[in-house]
């Protein structure tokens, strides 16, 4: 059974390698990080449990396909944290009908089935976040994944924060790597409605691309979150 915060789409996917890319999302619910600036609180605080709903692989891969109209498209699995969740049938499930995954995990949990994604980014935590990566789990990570793309995507909110990834990229530099202007607003428990500090995102957007380029940091690729842009922290799009 794999614990189901939400499935939507198809929309675009907002961020990383793959910004721009119909897709479905299927957000499990339950994580073993909390950050502290997490924007998606709703698939991760045990105070939203009951609202995360069990599924069997075969009735969520139902549902993909009657949001796709059983045409095959990317499918995003998130969280959360999606890597603590029993996804290996369901990818297997999808494959077989020509659909693709792609998942984005802090790099905490290792799975055998991540060499069976079309895409694994692995998103490190900073600084800012609060937490501590255990570099020997996300080596196991990079292990799993086999042959699998993989990329790194790391979230930006100051300067130590941009040191500290700086650091992660010279220990991975055979890594795609991509930045992001971190967002500090999620939404109130009661209203998960679009509620961004935009400006301030956008503010640190510019620095970020100052930054990088003043650097020369000709490695890294500077993106913007998409859906934030579009839609703020609003659910299910």
């Amino acid at each position: 059974m794999i614990r189901v915060s939400e499935i939507f789409g198809p929309t675009i996917q907002g961020e990383g390698a793959l910004i721009g890319e119909p897709t479905v999302f299927v957000r499990t619910g339950g994580c073993d990080y909390r950050c502290s600036w997490c924007d998606s609180l709703h698939a991760v605080d045990a105070e939203y449990r009951a609202t995360w709903v069990p599924m069997p692989s075969a009735a969520v891969m139902a549902e993909v396909a009657r949001l796709s109209g059983d045409r095959p498209l990317m499918v995003t699995l998130s969280g959360g944290n999606p890597a603590i969740q029993p996804l290996g049938p369901l990818i297997e499930m999808g494959q077989s009908k020509g659909y693709r995954f792609a998942m984005e995990t802090q790099g905490s949990v290792a799975r055998d089935w991540f060499a069976g994604l079309g895409m694994l980014v692995l998103s490190p935590k900073p600084p800012s976040s609060g937490m501590t990566v255990d570099w020997a789990a996300f080596e196991d990570c990079l292990t799993a994944a086999h042959n699998a793309p993989t990329v790194l995507k790391i979230v930006i909110f100051d300067e130590v924060d941009y040191l500290w990834a700086r650091d992660v990229a010279a220990r991975y530099p055979a890594l795609p790597l991509y930045l992001q202007p971190g967002n500090h607003t999620p939404p109130p428990p009661e209203d998960d409605s679009a509620r961004v500090d935009q400006d301030g995102i956008d503010a640190r957007m510019r620095w970020l691309v100052d930054r990088v380029i003043g650097d020369g940091w000709f490695a890294a690729k500077v993106l913007p979150q998409l859906h934030v842009m579009l839609w703020g922290n609003k659910r299910g799009v």
